[in-house]
């Protein structure tokens, strides 16, 4: 069940493929599955023959939906970058200092992982049904092959101090209150913004744009916004990494 040390590796290159899948879904040609359409605009329609709301009510509510999952996204990945450094969060291979013990990781051991699948269900909003139901999942498992593969990692070369640490903190939902006191970590946000330009991208289009209900124009800005990731993260300084965490 736990990703390798090559899915690790390569794992925005994976990700990136399921994505590319997801929205091109050349099998709805090939089956015969009929009109190409987004999933928000299935979701908006479903909802409409339910009679639960009307299309364009039913349309405002898939978005806000699609909104507040992309800001969960991006609050996730820019607070946990923050304090873990572009460093750690970007490396080739898995590392390990010392147990993170502030922002994000004081209440779940997993902030980036669960923000970057927040982040790709609300992209999965503009690729058809069928893309979505193929990528979605796939992203989901392979999420949770890089998370075991990680906590398996840091457990065998932390030690004691992460066993601690995982009991403490659960895996993915996080508490309301933390057990944790402080380390004293100090948040770099600066770095941390230009670092997730892309799930910030994701947030802007799905907040703003999405409301010309334009889905070409809301492609292209996520290409355009995934580009900026790819230059940033090309000329970020490769500078001394912070503690790492799950």
């Amino acid at each position: 069940m736990k990703a390798s040390a090559i899915e690790f590796r390569f794992r925005m290159v994976i990700m990136t493929t399921l994505v590319v899948l997801g929205y091109w879904a050349p099998w709805i040609e090939a089956l015969d599955l009929g009109r190409r359409i987004s999933l928000l605009e299935w979701l908006a329609l479903h909802l409409s023959r339910a009679g639960l709301l009307p299309f364009g009510y039913a349309t405002a509510a898939v978005i806000v939906v699609g909104s507040l999952f992309a800001a969960v996204g991006m609050i996730l990945r820019v607070w946990g970058t923050a304090y873990l450094g572009y460093g750690t969060v970007h490396h080739g291979q898995m590392q390990a200092g010392a147990v993170m013990a502030d922002g994000p990781y004081r209440y779940m051991r997993n902030p980036l992982y669960e923000g970057g699948w927040f982040m790709f269900v609300a992209m999965a909003l503009l690729m058809p049904p069928a893309g979505a139901l193929f990528a979605v999942p796939l992203l989901t498992l392979f999420f949770l092959r890089l998370i075991l593969a990680e906590e398996a990692f840091l457990e065998n070369v932390l030690g004691q101090s992460y066993s601690e640490y995982a009991q403490a903190v659960p895996r993915l939902v996080p508490r309301l209150r933390s057990r944790l006191s402080s380390a004293g970590n100090k948040p770099r946000w600066i770095t941390a913004i230009l670092t997730e330009v892309n799930p910030i991208g994701v947030f802007l289009i799905m907040t703003f744009l999405a409301w010309t209900y334009d889905e070409e124009l809301m492609l292209k800005a996520l290409l355009i916004s995934f580009g900026i990731s790819l230059v940033m993260r090309a000329v970020m300084p490769r500078g001394k990494s912070a503690p790492e965490p799950a």
